[in-house]
């Protein structure tokens, strides 16, 4: 496996998701890969899988990719999304059930230590209720 695992933040708010992306790389460095997207194509509140699948194919390495979202409509864009990567690629994607700042900065310090992405997205996973 080559790489470490990479985080993706997707919120509803562009804002929000630079933010949260602004504060891993502050936290935890350059070591491991993390992109953002957020808002809908017309610049207001909302996701899109098209930019989604592009942050995930940005920052994509054999270790997979670890994807933090703040609400079901940004789940299920982030669905779209993985299912739009061909088969292998997708496998090696997941959508982490924890909070997207507090879980993204988590889920990159465990990617920083060279955790695979199952052990990435059970820690995040920890923090949710």
């Amino acid at each position: 496996m080559s790489g470490k695992v990479g985080i993706v933040i997707v919120s509803h708010s562009a804002d929000v998701a630079r933010g949260a992306a602004a504060m891993v790389r502050q936290m935890v460095g350059d070591d491991v890969p993390c992109a953002h997207t957020g808002g809908n194509p017309d610049g207001g509140l909302g996701t899109d899988p098209l930019k989604i699948r592009a942050a995930i194919e940005s920052i994509w390495n054999e270790a997979g990719v670890a994807i933090l979202v703040d609400l079901g409509g940004a789940e299920m864009n982030a669905e779209m999304a993985i299912e739009m990567l061909d088969s292998a690629r997708g496998a090696r994607v997941r959508i982490c059930n924890a909070p997207v700042v507090e879980g993204a900065v988590v889920a990159a310090t465990e990617a920083a230590g060279g955790a695979t992405l199952d052990q990435v997205c059970a820690t995040a996973e920890e923090l949710s209720p």
